[in-house]
């Protein structure tokens, strides 16, 4: 019914937008987020924070999405997942919705979360449902029964009625006909059986009123909806937010100074006491990550427990420092042998955390650990950790309540891998848990060390040390034409000749601005506790590069199709130019074999140069490991990360083109392509001095 709105932008250029730039882009947008929000929240002050913590989040998440997936498309994912934590606190009697709408978000509210997100996103927000499935990670067939679960449950609570009377067999298809997307023969068939059963018309027609009840919500909410202070409001908040981590960083800086001044002192003290530390917690802690932190006096054993639903969860410790707050937890099935993990996205929350957490950052994800001893010695207990927003206080008590843990289903053909998320099975409980904990100290030093990758410069500014983590931060020089490093991966970094790997979910932008010409980075390693730097080497893994290399391809709707074009030393399919709403291109390029491009960087450019309100796209490629061994995409079973030297080249780029005006279609005119980008692996050792 309602075609999707999404900004004619790939990640891949935008990589590096500013946290001013992602504002404005929310104040553009600001009409249909607050509705989607609205559908979650009630208040003014609930839907402000909701903005400022999407804001801050796609910022510094901005780096990890998907080269393939649309900004809008990231920026919804992220805003629908804070909408999710921030509902789980909200009261409920706070409430500021007119009469107008109460009973639909009163309705809204009562749906099975699946539900009401599958409806929020399709007719609420207005993207496609083809999106709306990628972003709940379902089947096309899977979505349709959740919107028709979901409207009908609000049918019910609108008064129109508790069940359908109607033909069950038909159903399936009120969807399909109301927004036209019947095949002629089924839709001549349904529109036959309608006419001559009243209890199916019945049914269509109250469909019918809810479906354009929750389609026409956005407009219907403009005349209300939107404070005229709301997003002055917002801005005012990330003001302050950039003013005191300005402050912070200065304070940090000189608690490092004081840190290194004293820890010669400290260090004296345990040469009386360190021996029998370490030799009293290498007897008496398993866990050997918790008892490397205890051995160096970085936290404290806790044995916090609760017990719910046959599961009993168990807090073993709690490190804290700037980076992050590391909770290392224990959960046994008391009555099954099933083993629980606690899932990064959802099904925990700190209650208190607006009063002792940091939002200046976010939480790092740790995958389940699988291949370690203690979680293959019983088939009921899984130990493992989850990743808390740093505190803002030196001491703490965190107030954390765990409301569904992911049951962990292993792969029969390979027990160190587990099926996909889909798959996952939840468990239902409430286990609370009162955690304190203190931050510890990070020690940041000063590199002074310059390379280059073909004959780009690579500078490394600063290496910190924290209790949970080891952070290089270094820059990439953006100054070269032609040729430019987008994003550099690194094996490990050694220091003192202990090697830390690189955590391959730790890899992010900030957007410092100290210098134009350069771009500035940061990698997370294994923490390095105990050590002060003095030699230190880092190992190259990847660079993905970008080629500057223009072509121009015209376009014309009136030819057949597929026609050829050479690219970059490849033959490129142009399958489809169909004009209509929308109008579709289809590109193609299934050979890749000695292929010099990964992924092609490009725009369509309509008739009217201004024509083309909106470009989606969606693509299919194949996944290429070092020895030229190919995986579907689809269909790949191992994990990712246990390819060696993988590279992913597209093969079909489907994309759809969305005019200014409704009525009109798009004219498409001619192909730019601006460049490719591809993958490199290196083995390069660079050595850093240390200020």
């Amino acid at each position: 019914m309602i075609p999707a709105k999404i900004d004619p932008l790939s990640i891949a250029p935008i990589r590096e937008k500013s946290l001013e730039s992602i504002v404005d882009w929310f104040d553009q947008h600001k009409q249909s987020f607050y509705t989607l929000g609205w559908s979650y929240l009630r208040t003014q002050q609930q839907m402000e924070e909701l903005f400022y913590r999407s804001i801050i989040k796609v910022h510094k998440e901005l780096p990890r999405f998907k080269s393939e997936t649309t900004y809008e498309t990231g920026v919804t994912s992220i805003f629908i997942h804070n909408c999710r934590e921030l509902s789980k606190v909200r009261s409920l009697q706070d409430s500021e919705e007119s009469e107008q709408h109460k009973d639909l978000f009163k309705a809204l509210d009562r749906l099975k979360e699946d539900e009401k997100e599958a409806v929020a996103l399709t007719y609420v927000k207005g993207i496609s449902k083809e999106e709306t499935a990628h972003l709940l990670q379902v089947s096309m067939e899977k979505l349709k029964e959740l919107l028709f679960s979901g409207i009908q449950s609000v049918r019910k609570e609108m008064g129109y009625g508790s069940s359908f009377n109607g033909c069950k067999e038909y159903q399936k298809n009120y969807i399909d006909y109301l927004e036209r997307t019947m095949e002629r023969s089924e839709k001549i068939d349904f529109e036959v059986h309608i006419y001559h059963c009243q209890d199916c018309q019945k049914d269509l027609g109250t469909f019918q009123d809810v479906m354009l009840t929750m389609v026409n919500l956005t407009e219907r909410m403009k005349d209300f909806c939107v404070p005229s202070d709301f997003m002055e409001n917002v801005k005012a908040r990330l003001a302050e937010r950039e003013k005191q981590r300005q402050q912070k960083n200065s304070t940090r800086k000189r608690m490092g100074l004081v840190f290194a001044s004293v820890l010669a002192l400290l260090m004296g003290i345990e040469v009386f006491t360190g021996s029998f530390t370490n030799l009293y917690y290498t007897w008496t802690e398993e866990d050997q990550e918790l008892r490397a932190f205890l051995q160096q006096g970085l936290g404290e054993r806790l044995n916090l427990e609760a017990e719910s639903a046959g599961v009993k969860i168990k807090i073993k410790s709690a490190i804290a420092d700037d980076v992050q707050t590391l909770i290392l937890y224990e959960i046994e099935d008391t009555e099954e042998d099933n083993q629980y993990v606690m899932d990064y996205n959802e099904g925990f929350f700190v209650e208190n955390e607006h009063d002792i957490m940091s939002r200046d950052t976010y939480p790092r994800y740790y995958p389940p650990d699988l291949k370690s001893a203690k979680n293959n010695r019983e088939k009921n207990v899984y130990h493992g950790k989850i990743s808390l927003l740093p505190l803002t206080t030196d001491n703490g008590t965190i107030k954390l309540k765990i409301t569904k843990l992911q049951k962990l289903i292993r792969d029969t053909t390979d027990q160190n891998s587990f099926k996909p998320y889909g798959n996952m099975e939840n468990k239902a409980g409430e286990w609370n848990f009162e955690i304190p904990v203190t931050k510890q100290p990070s020690i940041e030093y000063a590199l002074n060390e310059e390379t280059d990758i073909e004959g780009i410069p690579i500078r490394f500014d600063k290496l910190t040390i924290a209790p949970t983590a080891t952070i290089l931060q270094y820059a990439i020089n953006n100054e070269q034409t032609g040729k430019r490093v987008d994003f550099l991966n690194f094996d490990n970094l050694e220091v003192n000749d202990k090697k830390m790997k690189a955590d391959m979910y730790g890899s992010n932008f900030l957007d410092l601005q100290q210098d134009m010409n350069w771009t500035t980075f940061q990698t997370h390693f294994d923490p390095l506790i105990g050590e002060k730097p003095k030699e230190i080497r880092v190992q190259f893994k990847s660079v993905l590069f970008t080629f500057e290399d223009h072509k121009t391809i015209e376009l014309d709707a009136a030819k057949e199709y597929p026609q050829t074009f050479e690219y970059a030393g490849s033959t490129i399919s142009i399958d489809q130019v169909e004009v209509g709403q929308p109008t579709n291109v289809i590109i193609s390029n299934h050979e890749i074999k000695n292929r010099a491009y990964e992924s092609l960087n490009f725009n369509i450019v309509g008739e009217d140069e201004n024509e083309i309100s909106s470009m989606e796209m969606d693509s299919e490629g194949v996944l290429v490991d070092k020895d030229g061994v190919e995986y579907d995409m689809s269909k790949i079973q191992i994990p990712y990360e246990e390819i060696e030297q993988p590279r992913n080249f597209f093969t079909v780029q489907r994309i759809r083109l969305h005019s200014n005006n409704a009525e009109d279609k798009v004219i498409p005119k001619r192909l730019e392509i601006y460049g490719y980008s591809t993958t490199k692996y290196l083995d390069d050792v660079v050595k850093i001095s240390v200020d």
